[in-house]
């Protein structure tokens, strides 16, 4: 790399994210607009891959507001990310940027990538991060000539599509290992005899579709949840209670508490409750806890409590189930609940964000249980199994992040001028940059001149009415009106919460 001015690399400059790109803010969509045909609404759950289901609006846009394919985005809410939209037209939503860059359009997306571990750390808000327009496009950044630029890219890519090519056989690991880790705690499916052979009877009717249910053996028996255990609901958060000094504090599980297999006690809440309504719900080691809703991958999932913080007790989104002694051991009640999220999915109510199970509903769940002589052996079988593959998918996830940290170093060399060599031909950056303002400014609205103070008391509005009447003071006033400023593509620092409380 050879050094310029200033210790920047030959032909390089300084500058800002926002004076390389036009940023245009999706629009707003209300509830009352979606409809199931039409463009696409896309959403942040939608470019991270979170939520595969979409909303659609059938009226017009302007061209600023619509997504074609290629288009390059950037959500700057909630989960800040680059990405480059591979769909459909679609309809952009609030939150996210179609990005419009100066510079070469490749380039800008590897830019926004490096710098965006910078923009995180500029964020606002404890609900849904989010960053201002003035904090972002204050962000600097070093920009090379646009010939050193593509050459840039063209290094990039070479290096970057054998450390991809490596990041999809891990990501593949990943999916098969999590695949096994599911065939391996559903137990009663991994025992399921044959056709020939004598099954369980089904378990008895109620009001509930049970679809596929495997073939357990003789020995063992269906039953419903309530049959075997006590299921009940949790607290309801009352804003008016939480403001009585008089009722006590306790520790309370939410739905992000509560994972598909542990219980994630990095952030415990409080919430007042009366004495009774705390007693009621304690929790107890050995209670089984189950999601009520969220996300549809959020129902049912569920893990064993074992007393991990005192007094705890559960919001109403959290089924505890309490079983019946010597019946099934909790451990495999709840691998059998976190196996079923195609029964809570079928059961269930979905709306275009959110699922929810009723408490009537899972009650109904059927359980398989085996003879209490089995039940040591197949869990400490599962246990096993699990264990193996839980170091296996520890490896590749160093693996990954090893990827991770590879992409971000190569980026740096790249975008610091280390990459490929500076070329003297090449025109210098701050040529760029001065084409880039100077058509920048021939493309902004004219601003209109302001009347001098003479002018303005002559034609003032409040004289006029007086002596020509309110007709004329009208058509004067429009004429002497200020100009209105153009609207901003980019919100300020409030945004709206949208996102479940995950």
């Amino acid at each position: 790399m050879s050094k310029g001015m200033g210790g920047l690399p030959e032909g390089w400059a300084t500058s800002t994210l926002g004076e390389l790109a036009e940023y245009v803010n999706g629009r707003g969509f209300r509830k009352a607009e979606w409809s199931k045909s039409g463009r696409p609404i896309i959403r942040i759950q939608n470019l991270t891959g979170s939520n595969d289901v979409f909303n659609h609006y059938e009226g017009d846009l302007e061209d600023r507001h619509l997504v074609k394919k290629g288009d390059l985005l950037l959500s700057w809410a909630a989960t800040l990310g680059v990405y480059e939209w591979a769909g459909s037209e679609g309809a952009l939503n609030q939150h996210i940027f179609k990005v419009k860059p100066y510079v070469d359009r490749r380039f800008f997306r590897y830019l926004l990538q490096y710098k965006l571990q910078e923009v995180k750390a500029r964020t606002q808000g404890s609900g849904m991060v989010h960053v201002t327009r003035g904090e972002f496009e204050a962000v600097p950044v070093l920009v090379p000539p646009l010939s050193e630029q593509r050459r840039i890219v063209e290094a990039l890519e070479e290096q970057l599509s054998r450390l991809d090519a490596a990041e999809r056989v891990l990501q593949v690991s990943r999916a098969r290992i999590r695949a096994l880790a599911a065939r391996v705690a559903n137990f009663a499916a991994a025992r399921a005899v044959p056709a020939n052979q004598p099954t369980a009877p089904l378990p008895r009717e109620a009001d509930a579709i049970d679809r596929n249910l495997p073939r357990i053996p003789a020995s063992w028996s269906w039953e419903r949840l309530s049959d075997i255990a006590e299921v009940v609901g949790g607290v309801t958060k009352d804003k008016k209670k939480q403001l009585d000094p008089d009722l006590a504090e306790v520790p309370y599980l939410r739905v992000a508490n509560v994972q598909r297999g542990w219980l994630d006690l990095s952030h415990v809440a409080t919430i007042r409750v009366p004495d009774k309504k705390a007693k009621d719900l304690r929790l107890k080691t050995g209670d089984v806890l189950m999601n009520e809703g969220g996300d549809r991958d959020k129902l049912g999932r569920g893990w064993v409590w074992r007393s991990e913080v005192k007094d705890a007790i559960h919001q109403n989104h959290v089924f505890r189930a309490r079983v019946h002694g010597g019946i099934l051991l909790s451990e495999l009640l709840a691998y059998h609940a976190n196996s079923s999220a195609r029964w809570f999915e079928v059961n269930g109510k979905q709306t275009t964000n959110l699922a929810s199970i009723s408490l009537k509903k899972i009650r109904n769940l059927p359980i398989p249980v085996p003879p209490m002589g089995e039940q040591l052996g197949i869990l400490q079988q599962i246990s096993e199994q699990l264990d193996a593959l839980t170091r296996a998918g520890a490896a590749v996830e160093v693996g990954l992040k090893r990827a991770a940290t590879l992409r971000s170093a190569l980026l740096r060399k790249a975008l610091t001028g280390n990459l490929v060599p500076q070329d003297p031909a090449d025109e210098p950056a701050t040529t760029l940059l001065a084409r880039i303002a100077s058509e920048r400014d021939a493309t902004k609205p004219a601003r209109r001149a302001k009347p001098s103070r003479e002018g303005a008391r002559a034609t003032s509005p409040r004289k006029t009415a007086v002596s020509r009447g309110r007709t004329t003071a009208r058509a004067i006033t429009d004429v002497a009106a200020p100009p209105v400023s153009t609207p901003t593509h980019f919100p300020a620092a409030s945004v709206q919460q949208e996102l479940f409380d995950q």
